[in-house]
């Protein structure tokens, strides 16, 4: 072993230190003294690691913008003590020439607290991006259900961190694991199949957590449903629908079906119209559109696109009206609907201009 041969090396630095003692003959000193120098040396370079050069990193790491270094450098300093001791007394101890049990006994903790310090940085510096990736949308807003995917990815990776640190400690214990291997591949089929209604839901409530179509709040429209998301979990979104009633619908769905988010407008396009009489006199018809203008230019939150009288129909003169609302709450839009409606009433009832209705006008012809 390479750590084996590095201590030997080592030991023939130090001299001969093999002296005579009373009642115990002839005593040699060397691989002891050796092993104690290996021990120091270790612990003070780990000493330096730790107070000088991660230190420094920690200094220079809190003068950039990036949050990712900082997460990297504290996964690192916060390395437990135990791990730099037993690294320190497991390449000091391979001076010794141990019977092959001991000497896996010594190696089986080394690789155990290695890999425990390992996982525990890989699942921590999991947790902190994923729970970053997660919990906010392009908006900056906080999705409080996100924790729950978060906590859910990162068990899942402890998981299978720890299984594949279990392989890679008895591998270097010189235990065969190909055939374990084998068999965990094998019993992860049969599970994989007996439980895929429930992994595909698994897997597709992770992509509507990384590709957030929609969030908590949000209103959709999935097909003939609609409502407000209020739940986004493992399994299935629950969304309240505008009668009131909770829909429950699988992750593994929604990921499939075409979702409309209104939450995502940035405004609101609305096309409106209305209908005067045929009484009605030119000069005032060709008012109204000036009419409309005016009744926006005041109205807050909303922009008139056109007004145009567009068709000669049945019992009315119709004018065509587009206009956008600058929110995409649909409380809002019905307040600036009102508005203009109340507006547009006062306003024609001051000039004499009556609203159309369907009638309809017999003349008789006298013979």
């Amino acid at each position: 072993m390479t750590d084996y041969f590095v201590a030997n090396t080592i030991t023939t630095f130090i001299p001969n230190l093999t002296y005579s003692l009373p009642y115990f003959g002839s005593v040699d000193f060397t691989k002891a003294v050796s092993a104690l120098v290996i021990f120091i040396v270790l612990t003070f370079f780990f000493w330096l690691v730790r107070h000088v050069l991660i230190e420094r990193l920690t200094v220079l790491s809190k003068k950039t913008s990036f949050s990712s270094d900082d997460v990297i450098v504290d996964a690192v300093r916060n390395i437990h003590v135990a791990v730099y001791t037993v690294a320190s007394l497991y390449f000091s101890l391979q001076v010794f020439s141990f019977s092959e049990i001991v000497d896996k006994v010594f190696s089986g903790i080394f690789y155990v607290v290695l890999t425990w310090q390992v996982i525990r940085i890989l699942t921590g510096l999991i947790k902190h991006f994923s729970e970053a990736r997660l919990k906010e949308d392009e908006d900056g807003n906080v999705d409080p259900n996100a924790a729950t995917a978060a906590d859910m990815i990162s068990l899942i990776a402890k998981i299978v961190l720890w299984a594949l640190g279990a392989l890679f400690v008895l591998s270097n214990l010189g235990i065969e694991v190909t055939s374990l291997i084998a068999g965990l591949g094998i019993g992860g089929i049969a599970v994989a199949f007996a439980l895929q209604g429930i992994l595909s839901d698994l897997f597709a409530s992770f992509s509507l957590y990384f590709d957030k179509p929609f969030r908590i709040g949000d209103f959709i429209v999935i097909g003939a449903d609609s409502g407000t998301v209020e739940k986004i979990g493992i399994k299935s979104t629950r969304i309240r629908t505008l009668q009131g009633e909770e829909l429950v619908v699988s992750n593994a769905e929604l990921t499939t079906v075409r979702v409309q988010n209104f939450k995502k407008m940035q405004e609101r396009r609305i096309v409106s119209g209305f209908g005067v009489t045929y009484e009605t006199k030119p000069e005032l018809l060709e008012k109204i559109s000036g009419i409309v203008e005016a009744i926006f230019a005041n109205i807050d939150g909303a922009h008139l696109d056109r007004v145009y009288f567009t068709t000669f129909g049945d019992s009315s003169l119709q004018y065509e009206v587009v206009y956008f609302v600058k929110s995409s709450e649909y409380v809002e839009f019905l307040k600036i609907q009102e508005t203009y409606n109340f507006a547009l009433l006062k306003k024609f009832a001051e000039l004499g201009i009556e609203f159309a209705y369907p009638t309809q006008v017999i003349y008789t012809k006298a013979s």
